[in-house]
């Protein structure tokens, strides 16, 4: 079956972007985004609405998502380096990730689930996936213990004191550092500074994960192979207790960045280049 128009269209962009160092620019064709409000945001889940809206949403990801394993169109191939999770689990820590596929956030879920416990995995999204984002997958992004970013400065404060509560109480935060989605994207992008700045602030780790990933022989409804994916859990990064936050974050993301660029390279066996 020939690659879809859209994919095509995607891949395009995704070349061209490269090219011109648009690292963090979406390639995908999102509506336009509301700004979020701070009274239309319960980060934290105090109100018995949110309460419920999120047992519901969570249910009903988890039976999505794993019947999407189960009929092959969702695949993790293998896990590696999970000692690296078990050194951080019992205290709260930032996951950093690649952002390849909406799906990703789950194949990390997926993996940790069992080992969570009590806490949650906790995951920081863009502003327009929560405020305008259609259907059943907006559902998710609204309930599915997702930290929504926002362009209002109020509703920032209130991110940022939910981000230090549930990393008190030893959470674990995803956040995507490339910010942008670039689907099937292989490639480490460069990374922004905000997951770093969090951990900097919050004083705790970094927990690097890297998804690479194959062609498996199947192809998915718009044409392309379906991906099989290996997850990879890279060595913990603290901060220093002899630098400042501004010093810790700079370190600690060059270090990440670091990490994918030598998983990519061990993993697919080749140098990693940019075009142009």
């Amino acid at each position: 079956m020939p690659l879809s128009e859209d994919r095509k269209i995607v891949l395009k962009k995704i070349e061209e972007y490269e090219k011109q160092k648009k690292w963090d620019v979406d390639v995908e064709n999102d509506p336009p985004a509301p700004q979020l409000l701070p009274n239309k945001i319960d980060y934290l889940n105090k109100k018995l609405s949110s309460k419920i809206a999120t047992k519901i949403s969570n249910f009903m990801a988890v039976r999505f998502f794993d019947k999407q394993i189960k009929i092959g169109n969702l695949r993790i191939k293998q896990i590696l380096g999970f000692e690296n999770y078990e050194k951080v689990k019992n205290q709260g820590v930032i996951l950093t990730c690649n952002h390849f596929n909406p799906f990703d956030n789950y194949i990390v879920f997926k993996v940790l689930q069992k080992s969570l416990g009590k806490r949650r995995l906790w995951k920081i999204i863009r502003e327009g996936n929560y405020t305008n984002f259609p259907g059943l997958f907006g559902f998710f992004f609204k309930h599915c213990n997702t930290l929504p970013l926002s362009s209002n400065t109020e509703t920032m404060k209130k991110f940022l004191s939910a981000v230090t509560t549930l990393l008190k109480d030893n959470n674990k935060l995803l956040i995507y550092p490339e910010q942008a989605m670039w689907w099937n994207y292989k490639k480490p992008r460069p990374l922004k500074t905000g997951a770093f700045k969090l951990a900097a602030t919050n004083n705790v780790p970094i927990l690097p994960c890297f998804i690479t990933m194959e062609d498996s022989k199947d192809e998915a409804p718009d044409g392309s192979y379906i991906q099989e994916h290996t997850i990879n859990f890279l060595n913990p990064i603290y901060p220093s207790p002899n630098k400042t936050p501004k010093e810790n974050a700079k370190e600690m993301k060059e270090k990440n960045y670091s990490a994918w660029v030598e998983t990519y390279e061990n993993f697919y066996n080749k140098k990693l280049e940019y075009l142009n």
